[in-house]
């Protein structure tokens, strides 16, 4: 029989924390590690083609299933490629352990070949990072990064000599039973509650806004915006949670708002943050109340000035909340943000049927397309950039849909990695990864990963050849835009070329009929959508400091001679000119 090592222990135990999947790329201090899982039923391995993309697809995987997600990297630059996914798994506090195979415990702090410091390394995307140098530390250690993740929702490492690794493990540890899926009830004090009620009832206007602090919460939400007569706006990670069967959405507010939520939330008496930690701080209003609802009070009152912090879980406080509470009479303010929502959307809306023909096709169109053909329970994985903004603004929630991105971290090349750890969770449910090319040729390497595993996740470019967004941060500085265009391959033929289904679409009559193609085809498929580079979109509030730099970087592009690229930017972008004010 098979000695017990030091390696088995650790996976023992992180399949008695649930864990069921570890991505990553094998090799030297890991070997102890991958062999143990070999060993193990119960537990995959993924091998993934760059550790980065192993880490986001732990992210993935943790925030739709809730359960630990693991990804692990061998030592020196292969746990130093986990930093940028873990980064993103932190802040999205997805619960996830990350092992960091070492260099021998006998040459630490010598300077050995691939030496780091992994304590220093992991520090800013950690709530933990322990290092095992002897075998009877590592229960301690596991376990202490297993409840650090799941309890506080985030990244633990567990840094592993790859020596100690294989070590017969000591009996000189404790066993834990985790009881997984325990949630304590989180409701403020009677006091608060009263306080809080005392606002809604005195004010005639409220708005609420939403962020994925309120996911199960949905009908209390509902319930409490139709009492209040509310406008309910959400931030990007509010979407899944509030944006369906609601009567009283006005969209979204921030860099990717659209809707009439930004002047729901200007204009009220009193705004109420539901479950968000909404970034912006030149997005809140200066004259309303605002009252904040979250289960972590270090996040009370970071972004926005209060009147009163209300630390409890979100749905708890609603429930408390709806019975104190008068029920208002007087709809005229919601009744005027949906108006100004629909004339707003309407607008919005008129790029999306690609009914003038036009080439390259409007990168609208191509998201509304793929909000009618994909399923009702879809996952989406969105890449950071102006797909983001296309999939805000036309892909709809449905209460069964779910939307990953990297929203806090806002990194590049965030959709396809997680879409390895979305469809690995579930080959039956469809996982759209809604890529831009930029981010996609970043890890692209891992579109093999797709077929090595045979994952059928339906990847779809917005192919502008472009860095659209920072061409619109350039623009709107005062910038002409300056080495943002890029030379791209044939998608379609690269997958083709690989193995895989690839499609390209180039002509506006042909975006539903391949979409529908791609989502029909078993396996794999690249959708490569040839998309407006000069179609971009500003947020719903432009400042005046926008506005003159925007036009003088339109007049600097017109004095260099390029009248072909001002013409094309002025035709693709009159989108972006502000309605009048009702």
């Amino acid at each position: 029989m098979a000695r017990r090592t030091v390696a088995d222990q650790l996976v023992e135990i992180l399949l008695a924390a649930g864990v069921r999947t570890m991505y990553g790329v094998v090799g030297d201090a890991l070997n102890p590690v991958t062999d143990s899982i070999r060993r193990h039923p119960g537990i995959d391995w993924i091998h993934v083609r760059h550790e980065e993309t192993g880490a986001f697809a732990a992210g993935a995987e943790a925030q739709l299933t809730g359960r630990l997600g693991c990804c692990a990297g061998s030592s020196g630059p292969g746990h130093v490629h986990l930093v940028n996914g873990l980064y993103d798994a932190h802040r999205s506090h997805a619960p996830v352990v990350a092992i960091a195979a070492h260099v021998p415990s006998t040459e630490l702090g010598t300077g050995y070949f691939q030496e780091t410091n992994p304590t220093l390394l992991f520090a800013d995307c950690s709530h933990y990072c322990g290092i095992v140098t002897r075998r009877e530390q590592m229960a301690r250690v596991a376990q202490m990064a297993v409840q650090m993740s799941l309890g506080r929702g985030g990244v633990s490492v567990v840094t592993l000599p790859g020596d100690v690794a294989g070590e017969p493990a000591s009996s000189a540890y404790l066993e834990h039973t985790y009881r997984l899926g325990q949630r304590p009830t989180a409701d403020p004090t009677e006091s608060v509650i009263a306080e809080f009620a005392q606002l809604v009832n005195e004010a005639r206007t409220v708005t609420l806004f939403c962020g994925r602090g309120v996911a199960g919460a949905h009908d209390q939400v509902i319930a409490l915006a139709e009492k209040l007569k509310a406008p309910v706006g959400h931030a990007m990670r509010g979407k899944d949670w509030i944006e369906y069967d609601n009567p009283y959405d006005v969209g979204m507010s921030g860099l990717l708002g659209y809707g009439a939520c930004y002047d729901a939330m200007q204009e009220c008496e009193l705004l109420i943050l539901l479950g968000t930690d909404f970034p912006y701080v030149q997005f809140m209003p200066k004259d309303s109340k605002v009252v904040q609802v979250d289960i972590a009070r270090e996040r009370l009152g970071r972004r926005s000035r209060l009147d009163l912090g209300v630390w409890g879980d979100a749905g708890d406080t609603v429930r408390a909340l709806l019975p104190k509470v008068a029920e208002k009479t007087d709809r005229s303010f919601l009744d005027r943000m949906l108006r100004r929502h629909r004339e707003l959307m309407g607008r919005v809306h008129a790029y999306a049927q690609g009914a003038d023909g036009r080439r390259p096709i409007h990168p609208e169109q191509v998201a509304s397309a793929i909000n009618e053909i994909a399923a009702d329970d879809a996952v989406f994985t969105v890449d950071t950039g102006m797909c983001n903004v296309w999939a805000a603004r036309f892909i709809h929630a449905t209460g069964k849909r779910r939307f990953l991105g990297s929203f806090n971290h806002g990194t590049m090349a965030n959709a396809l990695p997680q879409s390895i750890g979305a469809q690995h969770v579930d080959r039956n449910r469809q996982v759209v990864a809604i890529c831009g090319d930029g981010g996609f040729t970043m890890l692209m390497g891992d579109f093999l990963t797709l077929l090595q595993y045979d994952l059928p996740v339906k990847v779809v470019i917005f192919d502008n050849s472009s860095l659209a967004m920072v061409e619109l941060e350039m623009l709107v500085a005062g910038l002409p835009p300056y080495q943002t265009r890029m030379k791209e391959p044939d998608f379609a033929a690269v997958a083709r070329a690989a193995g895989a289904t690839g499609i390209r679409i180039e002509d506006p009559a042909d975006v539903r009929d391949g979409l529908r193609e791609a989502f029909a085809t078993p396996g794999p498929v690249l959708v490569d959508a040839v998309t407006d580079p000069n179609a971009l979109s500003m947020p719903p509030k432009i400042t005046p400091e926008q506005v003159k730099g925007f036009g003088l970087a339109f007049s600097k592009i017109v004095l260099s001679g390029d009248f072909d690229a001002a013409r094309e930017m002025a035709r693709a972008n009159i989108r972006n000119l502000p309605l009048p004010r009702p």
